[in-house]
């Protein structure tokens, strides 16, 4: 199959002819209709994460299942899934208290491996083995991944746009539903309107948030915030997002997400917070970083640093609950897609998201 390899940051991505073995054992194959171009592959193609290399990127995608492997018994052959990067065991003692995006047996296969759960691969090419990225690698006309990491969707719903919810978007309102836990009539700043803070600022309208901050660099992207919930936008081009926002709103807020992953960016939610508030870091930033904050201020204040890992999702329930929202005209996808593309213009669409100038490129092997 045709799927875009990823060698090392001197070299850019290519096109190959790999080898994908059939699915094993509690495994399905998957034919890949759309993957989502996403800011985390971008940390791989720059080295700031270690993993092996070749490996076949993507993480972020949709497809119909076309062969199903021994021992799975809920999905079927044309069923369409949206894949899910934490395949959660159901086991282990996080999966078993509903914190499934704690999965240990997923962490093993997110981790620097480049493996599936059993410890291999399944893609190869002249003999030499390939790898996967976090367990998916959709930048491709096939996959073969874990069954809990392939979620059956409504087959009346857009299979190419439901591919955001397999990364972005469920990231992002998960933070807000699952991870802040934000209240109804609370004030929220979300720093960073690409895809995964544009779908914070959605999940924040959809927690019924009574005002929304949407900041960025970019004022065209603060401005898109603002047809999709948010109530403000702030440009931060010239000024710091957090003397911007506190000029707005003195008191601070009760929940500032960073969905960029930046040192600054960090540093400046948490100084947004007001009393009892919330920072929610979501986007991820290069291994080994480290910001700073008072410790004295935060325990004085009653305040809150927390990670959120894919929106502390568990998959089986919450993709379909999104793709119940966006049926209903009260998720909004498309305007996320900044283009659809083909398999062979990865590099260009990579070259995109680095830019600042794409929010999701949608690549369709099939096209």
């Amino acid at each position: 199959m045709r799927a875009v390899v990823f060698v090392s940051p001197e070299e850019p991505v290519e096109v190959w002819e790999v080898d994908l073995q059939p699915p094993g054992p509690g495994e399905v194959l998957v034919q890949i209709v759309a993957a989502g171009v996403c800011h985390s592959d971008l940390h791989l193609l720059r080295g700031e994460w270690i993993v092996p290399t070749p490996f076949v990127l993507g993480h972020e995608g949709s497809g119909v299942v076309v062969q199903v492997g021994a021992d799975v018994t809920e999905l079927s052959e044309g069923d369409h899934v949206v894949l899910s990067w934490v395949a959660p065991c159901g086991a282990c003692r996080h999966c078993r208290s509903g914190h499934e995006a704690r999965c240990e047996v997923a962490a093993t296969v997110v981790g620097p491996g480049g493996v599936l759960s059993d410890g291999t691969s399944r893609l190869s090419r002249h003999g030499q083995t390939v790898f996967h990225q976090l367990g998916v690698s959709s930048y491709a006309e096939f996959a073969v991944v874990p069954a809990s990491g392939a979620i059956p969707v409504s087959k009346d719903a857009p299979l190419d746009t439901l591919a955001l919810l397999g990364c972005a978007v469920t990231t992002g309102v998960g933070a807000v539903m699952n991870t802040a836990k934000v209240h109804r009539g609370s004030t929220v700043a979300v720093v960073g309107c690409g895809g995964v803070g544009l779908s914070v600022v959605q999940g924040a309208r959809l927690a019924g948030a009574d005002r929304i901050i949407a900041i960025d660099v970019r004022p065209e992207k603060a401005a898109l915030a603002l047809t999709l919930g948010a109530t403000e936008a702030i440009d931060v081009s010239e000024v710091a997002a957090d003397i911007a926002l506190r000029e707005l709103i003195p008191g601070g807020v009760d929940y500032a997400f960073d969905a960029i992953g930046k040192v600054t960016t960090t540093e400046q939610v948490i100084r947004m917070l007001g009393i009892g508030g919330s920072a929610v870091l979501v986007g991820l930033p290069p291994s080994g970083a480290r910001a700073s904050f008072e410790p004295l201020e935060l325990a004085g204040a009653d305040q809150r640093i927390l990670g959120s890992n894919y929106g502390g999702i568990q998959p089986s329930r919450d993709i379909p609950w999104l793709v119940d929202r966006f049926r209903a005209g009260e998720l909004l996808l498309e305007p996320l897609v900044s283009a659809r593309r083909e398999l062979e213009a990865a590099s260009d669409a990579l070259e995109e998201l680095e830019s600042g100038r794409a929010l999701r490129t949608l690549l369709l092997p099939g096209a």
